[in-house]
């Protein structure tokens, strides 16, 4: 019976992981090609952020914040703390786009806010391993 237990424990964590490396790489996508938009000063996004009251300074700043964790997307020991901060980023983007814009446009930054919370939420090991890292090297 430990061996049938041991093989489906291995078996469930190995399709959680495939999961969320397919997450990440989603995430990462999608995060990506946002912050390409930003950063090249795309005229909607430039309109956009004048709209919000964020300016060209909002724009770059958010972009390359997204760049940023786009990339972390593919470092193990900064998934969990990226997606962490991506769920913030989010909870900021549908407070503003509420606020300027409301209804159904809310939809799409709530729902990558739902999928970064479910990778952050499974790699959270990590981000506990990466902060008892950083607290041993400051004490």
């Amino acid at each position: 019976m430990t061996e049938i237990t041991a093989t489906a424990t291995a078996t469930h964590s190995r399709a959680a992981n495939v999961g969320l490396w397919t997450l990440q790489v989603l995430l990462a996508a999608v995060y990506a090609f946002s912050a390409f938009g930003k950063l090249s000063a795309d005229a909607q996004n430039v309109a956009g952020f004048e709209a919000m009251g964020l300016g060209a300074t909002g724009m770059y700043l958010i972009g390359a914040l997204e760049l940023a964790g786009a990339i972390a997307m593919f470092v193990p020991r900064l998934t969990g703390l990226a997606a962490l901060c991506f769920v913030g980023l989010m909870i900021g983007a549908v407070t503003i786009t509420w606020i300027t814009g409301g209804g159904a446009l809310v939809a799409f930054p709530a729902t990558v806010g739902v999928l970064a919370a479910v990778l952050a939420w499974g790699r959270r090991d990590s981000t506990r391993r990466l902060t008892a890292l950083l607290r041993r090297r400051a004490g």
